[in-house]
């Protein structure tokens, strides 16, 4: 019922610690991966770790801001795999300027990263599926910030929060064409973009609010992805937002 044999996953943010991990799980279950980023030894890297489970893996760059770039890569893929049939938009990108001193540059560079790039993302590459005429998985990388905003990070948490607005838009959208959309929210998983506001006092107050009193790891995402990128297990769920957080969402201080 997992089983991705036969399928082409398209990871957008391919290189960061959360894509590059869920690629491995895809890659495991047997899908061939095109992992996209802007950094070639970053993503030279990834396809080495990944080409050990047998399927086909190719690096491609892109940057998620710029449409040319994407519908170039777009196109590559497809070249390169015949079918496109699973994207994942991991990309992101953090800060932790206080409100008051936010510029609108940063707010720009962060929101076109992590919200211009995903529906860009999700643009193009749910032309080449609904072309292609089979069923596609969109899967959307959300966060806990998105519904409960958390301090020091207003355009993070913004621009998730317009991530879970998109991703139920295309659900209802995409559903007729058989495209399912759907998106992973995970609590606190240690990753480049947010390590430097991890300081001791906000360790502590993201503990006291999650019950298994621990961060998450990359490899705890692998499942969540192989679920909603198979046809057969989730089949008809769309619009879900599926939390992979420690029980950060379901407590209250």
């Amino acid at each position: 019922m997992f089983q991705l044999e036969g399928k082409t996953a398209v990871i957008m943010g391919g290189t960061s610690t959360l894509g590059s991990a869920i690629a491995e799980g895809l890659a495991e279950y047997g899908a061939n991966i095109a992992i996209v980023g802007r950094n070639k030894e970053k993503a030279e890297e990834v396809v080495s770790r990944l080409q050990k489970y047998g399927t086909k893996v190719q690096a491609f760059f892109a940057d998620v801001q710029e449409e040319d770039s994407l519908q170039s890569a777009a196109d590559k893929i497809m070249e390169w795999a015949g079918t496109i049939d699973i994207l994942l938009n991991a990309p992101g990108k953090n800060s932790q300027t206080p409100f008051l001193e936010l510029t609108m540059d940063e707010w720009d560079d962060i929101m076109g990263v992590n919200l211009k790039g995903i529906v860009l993302s999700c643009q193009i590459f749910s032309k080449k599926m609904i072309a292609a005429s089979t069923p596609g998985s969109i899967i959307n990388i959300s966060s806990v910030s998105a519904n409960t905003p958390l301090s020091k990070v207003v355009t993070y948490s913004a621009s998730k929060a317009g991530v879970d607005s998109i991703t139920k838009y295309l659900a209802r959208e995409l559903a007729p064409n058989n495209i399912r959309v759907n998106a992973i929210v995970p609590g606190f998983f240690p990753a480049e973009q947010n390590r430097k506001i991890l300081d001791k006092e906000r360790v502590e107050s993201i503990m006291k609010q999650t019950p298994m009193n621990r961060f998450g790891n990359a490899e705890e995402l692998k499942g969540a992805a192989i679920f909603l990128a198979s046809n057969q297990a989730s089949s008809f769920v769309t619009g879900e937002f599926l939390h992979v957080d420690g029980g950060f969402c379901v407590t209250k201080i």
